[in-house]
């Protein structure tokens, strides 16, 4: 069972998540931010990992804390299911259209944590949201997972269809990264023998 869960508990925020690398898409989100729960969502969906997150935060000051901190913790319930990492695909990447918009994502699950982000928006808020919130989650989520990711923007007008681009093609990208290779599911994949601790 890949199965990872985590409590993060600060001054700022009070967050649990739980998750199944081996799911079906099925989710409950609740983070008190409507289109981060809608992006969520998504990543759950597309991706077919189970994904329960309820956040509490300091929202009467902004969303920065509570989106930064859930990014956190979704990558350190990600990292956690793949335990030693034995046996993954490893690599994940995905072009994925919304309407006018096209987003590609590119994944190595190294443990090597590193966000390079080409997303531009027109526009302050989606919703009640910062849309400059929206590298924070990546570069969170990138960090704790252990992933080396891409994210990329090649074109689009619609920042709400740019966001939600972005996310499925994580999404798509991720579903490829963690599945497990049958014709190497007893060995870590890379030639250091381990994809674990400080490479």
């Amino acid at each position: 069972m890949r199965q990872g869960s985590i409590a993060r508990n600060t001054t700022e925020t009070s967050i649990s998540v739980s998750l199944d690398l081996d799911g079906g898409g099925r989710y409950a989100v609740d983070t008190g931010i409507g289109f981060l729960d809608h992006m969520l969502e998504q990543l759950s969906r597309h991706s077919l990992i189970d994904l329960e997150v309820k956040a509490k935060g300091d929202l009467h000051i902004d969303a920065h804390h509570t989106t930064e901190d859930v990014g956190i913790a979704i990558g350190q319930a990600v990292s956690q299911a793949l335990g030693e990492r034995k046996g993954i695909r490893r690599y994940g990447s995905a072009y994925v259209p919304m309407d006018e918009a096209l987003t590609r994502v590119a994944l190595d699950l190294s443990n090597r944590p590193y966000l390079i982000w080409k997303v531009a928006f027109g526009r302050d808020k989606l919703g009640t949201m910062d849309t400059e919130l929206f590298k924070e989650w990546f570069q969170a989520f990138a960090q704790a997972a252990g992933a080396t990711l891409h994210v990329e923007c090649l074109y689009g007008d619609n920042d709400h269809h740019i966001v939600e681009s972005c996310f499925k093609a994580l999404a798509r990208a991720l579903r490829d990264a963690v599945e497990i290779d049958p014709r190497k599911a007893d060995a870590v994949p890379s030639t250091k023998g381990t994809l674990g601790g400080t490479l």
